[in-house]
């Protein structure tokens, strides 16, 4: 039958207007909207991208599966920043091309249809809901997946999404409430979507006035004490867009439940969804670089810091976010399109709320250059 439509409110041209408005201010427009990452790509994954470009999987079709190097750097990764042992846990992975379209095939890719149900936070990536009715499944929108009695009875129920930390809100999940998702999950036969593409940005230190380490990252699904020793039925997701500012590169993958792992990856080979081959060599280089993603960590918690206390200055009642290179705030007016219109009268661009399910809130991202976090910070407090 194909792709089902879809329907969401997540669409950027809605924000037109607004940034017309935003350049003809003072200055300029300041996007401090769609969370893109502006920095450098490391040096050692170009280096690594360069070596590549001539090698036989360049030249010739790479694997679906990912490089023996990719599947060992993948599992040196979960090792080394989430504790997460992959052969113990009988885990498998497969790269994707970018974690977008991981996201928006999943709930193709695993079968559901028209009698199917996904479960989603209501305040949450619009992705999620998008891949489901892609599928033709129904989106079931709860306040929070933890609370899994909003859930755990509904007839129908075959996965779960999860997102910790969270875009927008910043929440970070504890390992107990992650737990207890994957244990109502398996009562049920459902299967844990868990993206984690924010894993190594948490910011517990910031709030707490000590310094954050990154590889002291915030709980996996995939950690023993979370899935009990087992990955079935758990499937994590991963980018290197933030960690490693390779957005353009589309570098992510899905780790988890072997054989939910080999079913898709079959469907993907043959639809052609492979990362290229000197891209594969360069994602090896980016999840080995820890040190990288340590400087671009000490980075955004700058940039939040600045952003925060800024957005304070303005009127909204906002705190550091737990985690995620977001900061979400209730709209002063109430309402997010009015706010937007006042912002954008001094230049600066936001994210409607209403994209992601609230549409009395907005979100500013911290994925703007330094230079312009702190324009923004100087037209906020005026």
């Amino acid at each position: 039958m194909g792709f089902h439509e879809f329907s969401s409110p997540y669409d950027w041209s809605r924000i037109a207007a607004y940034k017309r408005t935003a350049k003809a201010a003072f200055g300029g427009m300041i996007d401090l909207s769609v969370g893109s990452p502006v920095d450098p790509v490391p040096d050692s994954v170009r280096k690594a991208l360069a070596v590549a470009a001539n090698d036989p999987n360049a030249y010739g079709y790479p694997a679906t599966a990912g490089t023996a190097d990719l599947r060992a750097a993948i599992a040196e990764w979960f090792s080394a920043t989430r504790n997460v042992d992959l052969q113990a846990i009988h885990a498998d992975v497969v790269p994707t091309v970018g974690s977008k379209e991981g996201v928006a095939l999943m709930a193709s890719l695993l079968h559901f249809g028209e009698d199917d149900v996904v479960v989603q936070p209501k305040v949450s990536y619009p992705t999620y809901e998008i891949g489901t009715q892609l599928a033709g499944a129904q989106a079931l929108k709860v306040d929070d997946v933890a609370d899994v009695a909003s859930w755990r009875n509904v007839p129908g129920v075959k996965a779960v999404w999860v997102n910790s930390p969270c875009n927008p809100t910043g929440e970070v999940y504890s390992a107990e409430r992650m737990a207890g998702i994957v244990a109502a999950a398996r009562e049920i036969g459902a299967v844990v979507l868990s993206d984690e593409c924010y894993a190594l940005m948490q910011w517990r230190g910031a709030v707490n006035g000590a310094d954050d380490d990154p590889l002291q990252s915030t709980p996996c699904a995939l950690r023993s004490d979370v899935c009990l020793g087992s990955a079935e039925g758990v499937l994590v997701l991963y980018s290197l867009s933030k960690q490693s500012n390779m957005a353009g590169y589309r570098t992510a993958f899905i780790a988890g439940d072997e054989s939910l792992i080999a079913s898709m990856s079959a469907y993907r080979k043959q639809i052609g969804q492979i990362i290229p081959g000197p891209v594969q060599a360069a994602m090896a280089a980016g999840l080995r670089d820890l040190e990288s993603v340590k400087v671009q960590h000490a980075r955004y918690r700058e940039r939040l810091g600045v952003l925060v206390s800024a957005l304070r200055a303005y009127g909204y009642c906002t705190d550091m976010p737990d985690g995620a290179l977001y900061v979400w705030v209730r709209a002063k007016s109430g309402d997010c399109w009015t706010d937007m219109e006042q912002l954008a009268k001094i230049g600066i661009i936001a994210s409607p709320g209403e994209f992601y399910g609230a549409p009395e809130c907005l979100r500013f991202s911290a994925t703007a250059s330094d230079e312009a976090i702190t324009s923004a910070a100087e037209r906020l407090a005026r």
